[in-house]
C-alpha cells in the first residue's frame, strides 16, 4: 500500500459495534488498528472506556491502547502528530493501517489537521471578558467583523465564547484566527470513512446494556483505584468525562447508586447523539447500517476508493 492510497476509517457513535467488525476487517486486510479514542489511550482506564480486550489485541495489533498514564495528558493535536508517525511506520512494514474509533475531535485532527495557534497570555482573555461585561456581546462581535471578517462570517454572534476566542487570538498574536486556519498544514494521508449507525432505540438499548455490563465488570472498583492515584485530577479530562465523572461523584457521596446509573446511561446516550451530529458535518463520510453491514461491505468501500 502506498501513502497516496486512502486509509479505511471505521467510526460511529459509542456502543454501535465498531470493535468486533473492525477486528474482522483488519484480519482480512492484514491491517493494524490505529485507535481513535481519547480515553482508551490511558493504561489506568479499561472498563469505563470499553477498551479492547487482551484477546482482541492478540488477534490484531492495536495502537494507542493503554500507551500513556493519567499523568501524561494527550491532546487531539498530540494524537494526530503521533498517529501520523505511527501510520507511516505501519506502511513502512508493508502493512495496512485501519483507523477505528469515535473520538470526534481526534478524528478530525488526524484527517484534516488542526490549526497551529500559539498560546495567548491569560491577561488578554481577562481584558476581553471585562469588555464583554461593560460593552456587551454585540460590540465585541462588531469588532470581530472588522479585524477578522472571514471568521466572523462563519460564526453565530450569540456564541459568545467563540467570539471571545477569535478576538483573543487576534489581540494575543497580532493575526486573525482565520489566518491560522488558512495556513494549517495539509495532513499527510488520505482517508475513506464509514460511519456505522443503528436505529436510535436499538443504539440506546445497547448503550444501557453496556453500562450495566461495565458495572457488573467492576467499574466502581476501577474508579476507586484511579481515585487513589496521587496527583490525578478528578475534575479534569479524562476523569471528568462520562462514565468516570458520575461514579466519582457517587463515591464522593454526591449521589445515590441508582441516580449514578441513570446519569451514566443518559449522558452516554446524549454523547452518542452529539457524535452523530458531528459526523453529519462531513459530506464525504459514507453511512452504513451496522445491522446489515458485513466486513466485506466495508472492505468494498475501500476497494471502490482505490
Amino acid at each position: 500500500m502506498s501513502p497516496e492510497q486512502p486509509i479505511l476509517t471505521i467510526t460511529g457513535p459509542t456502543a454501535v459495534g465498531k470493535t468486533e467488525v473492525s477486528l474482522e476487517v483488519a484480519e482480512q486486510l492484514d491491517a493494524e488498528i490505529v485507535s481513535v479514542d481519547s480515553r482508551q489511550v490511558y493504561e489506568e482506564l479499561t472498563i469505563g472506556t470499553a477498551k479492547p480486550s487482551w484477546a482482541a489485541c492478540e488477534r490484531v495489533p492495536h495502537h494507542f491502547i493503554g500507551e500513556r498514564t493519567l499523568h501524561d495528558p494527550f491532546s487531539a493535536g498530540d494524537y494526530a502528530d503521533k498517529a501520523n508517525k505511527r501510520i507511516e511506520s505501519i506502511l513502512e512494514r508493508g502493512n495496512r493501517p485501519l483507523v477505528v474509533g469515535g473520538a470526534t475531535l481526534y478524528l478530525h485532527a488526524l484527517q484534516y489537521g488542526l490549526a497551529d495557534i500559539p498560546d495567548v497570555n491569560d491577561e488578554v482573555r481577562a481584558r476581553l471578558e471585562k469588555r464583554l461585561e461593560q460593552e456587551g456581546k454585540q460590540a465585541l462581535f462588531e469588532e470581530l467583523k472588522e479585524v477578522d471578517p472571514d471568521q466572523a462570517a462563519e460564526m453565530d454572534p450569540t456564541k459568545t465564547q467563540r467570539v471571545l476566542r477569535a478576538l483573543e487570538v487576534y489581540h494575543g498574536t497580532g493575526k486573525p484566527l482565520s489566518h491560522y486556519y488558512e495556513n494549517q498544514p495539509e495532513p499527510p494521508f488520505n482517508y475513506v470513512t464509514v460511519v456505522l449507525n443503528r436505529d436510535r432505540a436499538q443504539l440506546y438499548d445497547r448503550i444501557n446494556r453496556r453500562v450495566d455490563q461495565m458495572l457488573d465488570d467492576g467499574l466502581l472498583d476501577e474508579v476507586r483505584t484511579v481515585m487513589r492515584i496521587e496527583g490525578v485530577q478528578l475534575d479534569k479530562p479524562p476523569l471528568s468525562t462520562i462514565g468516570y465523572r458520575e461514579p466519582i461523584q457517587h463515591l464522593q457521596g454526591e449521589m445515590e447508586y441508582e441516580e449514578m446509573v441513570r446519569r451514566v446511561k443518559r449522558n452516554t446516550r446524549r454523547y452518542a447523539k452529539r457524535q452523530l451530529t458531528w459526523f453529519r458535518r462531513y459530506d464525504e463520510y459514507e453511512w452504513y447500517d451496522a445491522n446489515a453491514t458485513s466486513p466485506d461491505d466495508l472492505i468494498s468501500v475501500l476497494d471502490d476508493a482505490l
